[in-house]
């Protein structure tokens, strides 16, 4: 009977490592239970815009961020309180969610590493800032879609503040628009983030109800 080895390179969340076996169609299957954490991957690692009232700004890395709500349209995103766009977000309650894609991979890590009470990140990473319509913080205009967000409610949960958001409005690259009016955003290349690595999207696997979608029948010469 063949093993299926366990792959990736995690750490060891605990000490107390309990083996499970389990079997599925003739594969024997090992599996190792650790602690409670964070192991929702890959996820979208997201380069966040924010200003203040005086007029400073900044762009912060996230990767804890995703939608909330379709009607009304609402995100979030979760910033530990010692960042310091956090005090920006608290003070003028907007922000702005710039995805990020393979070319804006260097970018996305130096955001999320250095921060900017020490530099101006726009003119380090040679970016360009791109009025909002509805907030006043920037859009970074290198990203294929910015999403303009106004915070409803900041929940302090712990290492980080979770600031539930309303989607004001969203800018889209017209690049990216097919002619039968799609957006295609695939073709941006979109960079998604797991356990500490940066990776794009290479291929598509189907589309949403592909599962249930009647094949067509092949008809006879």
């Amino acid at each position: 009977m063949k093993k299926r080895p366990v792959r990736g390179n995690f750490t060891k969340k605990s000490t107390d490592i309990l083996e499970k076996r389990g079997k599925a169609d003739g594969i024997d299957i090992k599996k190792q239970l650790w602690k409670a954490g964070n192991m929702l991957y890959p996820i979208p690692a997201v380069i966040v815009t924010v200003a203040d009232k005086a007029g400073r700004d900044n762009m912060i890395t996230v990767a804890w961020t995703g939608t909330a709500c379709t009607n009304p349209p609402m995100a979030y995103i979760s910033v530990r309180p010692e960042r310091y766009s956090y005090h920006m977000i608290k003070e003028t309650g907007e922000f702005v969610i710039n995805l990020t894609t393979e070319s804006l991979a260097y970018a996305a890590d130096y955001c999320g590493v250095v921060s900017g009470r020490q530099v101006d990140k726009f003119q380090e990473l040679n970016l360009t800032r791109q009025k909002a319509s509805q907030v006043a913080a920037p859009l970074l205009a290198e990203s294929p879609v910015n999403i303009e967000c106004r915070v409803a409610e900041c929940k302090e949960l712990g290492s980080h503040h979770m600031f539930l958001a309303n989607v004001l409005c969203v800018h889209v690259d017209e690049s990216y628009i097919d002619n039968k009016g799609r957006f295609c955003l695939e073709q941006a290349a979109p960079m998604v983030y797991s356990h500490g690595s940066y990776f794009g999207l290479k291929r598509s696997l189907g589309v949403f109800g592909f599962s249930i979608k009647k094949k067509k029948k092949k008809g006879c010469d």
